[in-house]
């Protein structure tokens, strides 16, 4: 959670899923400004990239030592290619326009008044993932109004 606050991230609500997930211990939910929020988690991923990688290394070994099939080990691998790969995705999506608030379709209606559609948060839906660790980063990104996981 103090991360989450370090971030400037606001309505911080932590959820603990010990027992009833292997992802992870908690689920952090907060809000903020997606893009200071994006940016943020691309530099840590960047700044963590080595600690991340030893890791995933013995994360990768525990698999092979259980027998995982080679294709899921490649799946499960982090390397350096593909932290950039998330760091990329996550700077274009903190560059994209927010639609929240924009206004159109403007129309006059007979009676005088003028009417149109407001963009608006949704939020999440739903998501299915794949098993890839750096799917995580991915999923993440997607949404501007921000859910984050925080393993």
């Amino acid at each position: 959670m103090a991360l989450a606050a370090d971030k400037k991230a606001s309505d911080i609500v932590l959820l603990d899923v010990r027992g009833q997930t292997t992802m992870t211990d908690y689920f952090v939910i907060c809000s903020g400004a997606s893009d200071r929020q994006l940016n943020a988690i691309a530099d840590d991923l960047d700044a963590d990239r080595d600690a991340l990688m030893t890791a995933n290394r013995k994360d990768l070994e525990a698999g092979r030592q259980k027998g995982l099939d080679a294709a899921l080990l490649d799946r499960l691998e982090l390397n350096a290619s593909r932290i950039d790969a998330m760091i990329e995705g996550l700077r274009q999506i903190a560059g994209l326009p927010d639609p929240v608030g924009e206004i159109f379709d403007m129309n006059y209606r007979p009676s005088g008044i003028q009417v149109g559609r407001m963009r608006v948060p949704l939020g999440v839906v739903g998501i299915i993932t794949a098993v890839r660790q750096y799917s995580i980063i991915e999923r993440d990104g997607v949404p501007k109004p921000a859910i984050r996981l925080l393993a």
